[in-house]
């Protein structure tokens, strides 16, 4: 002899409702909804730039040629992972110094400069070619690194 079950249609929506429950339970679990506040990224935020030579007449018809960093300004936030990438474009060597970061380095004509860094306070720091420091030797060659 076989045993029947009856089931009505208001048990099967009974049943339907305490799985969907039981499985919608278990997602909210299991997902992880943290996440880190002001966490610091893993990776470097990168910058480019490119060491550039301008060149002009003055009204006397004296030839001048004027070296600079471009970007001119980069801005940084306060503890982050910075990194510069300064390919040489124009001048055969741009030694530098970035004043109040305790960074120097030099940047060859064809090849590209990489250099890292944490800034842990704000202000502006100067990054100033020691070849072209005045007007009789192309420059200020001066840029800036805005800490915020």
């Amino acid at each position: 002899m076989s045993k029947v079950f009856i089931v009505s249609k208001r048990q099967i929506q009974l049943f339907i409702v305490v799985a969907a429950l039981i499985i919608l339970t278990g997602v909210y679990l299991s997902w992880n909804q943290s996440r880190e506040v002001n966490a610091q990224p893993s990776e470097a935020r990168v910058f480019k730039l490119v060491t550039g030579e301008y060149t002009m007449t003055t009204a006397d018809g004296k030839e001048l040629d004027v070296y600079r960093w471009d970007p001119g300004t980069i801005i940084v936030n306060k503890g982050e992972l910075t990194e510069l990438q300064i390919s040489g474009v124009n001048g055969s060597s741009h030694p530098f110094t970035i004043e109040g970061l305790g960074i120097t380095g030099e940047v060859i004509q064809g090849k590209t400069t990489v250099v890292r860094f944490t800034a842990d306070k704000k202000g502006t720091y100067p990054i100033q070619c020691m070849t072209h420091t005045d007007m009789r030797h192309g420059g200020p060659m001066v840029g800036y690194i805005v800490v915020q």
